[in-house]
């Protein structure tokens, strides 16, 4: 069975693309992508906006949803860890009821952040 990894993105306040911007930049997005993660945003910001910033982007994200059906996306995909990366009350507040592990995205509690989710495999291999 391969591990799978959920992340989910607030925009505002937690990606550099946000108003106002956060310290995530896009290229950990790609990472996220490129290590196989499954990957999208949960925001206040209408969905045909989430959608927009993300084909501006060119990334092709695995969901959009607002933040009160984060829950939702946990019955949509099987995972073997959910993290949803915010930074308000909100985000915590919406991470924790649907089973997600809230990471706070300022500099100070970056630093907490599981040490291996975007960083690359020890022997050099992709996941």
């Amino acid at each position: 069975m391969s591990r799978v990894t959920l992340v989910s993105f607030d925009i505002d306040g937690t990606l550099e693309v946000g108003e106002p911007p956060g310290i995530v930049p896009v290229a950990l997005v790609r990472e996220a992508k490129r290590r196989g993660y499954v990957v999208g945003s949960c925001s206040d910001r209408p969905i045909g906006f989430q959608r927009a910033l993300w084909e501006r982007l060119r990334i092709a994200v695995d969901f959009t949803v607002l933040k009160h059906h984060l829950g939702d996306v946990r019955t949509q995909f099987v995972a073997t860890a959910y993290y949803h990366i915010g930074d308000t009350e909100v985000d915590a507040f919406y991470a924790n009821a649907a089973g997600f592990s809230f990471l706070r995205a300022d500099p100070e509690t970056r630093r907490l952040w599981p040490s291996d989710l975007f960083a690359p495999p020890p022997d050099g291999h992709r996941s």
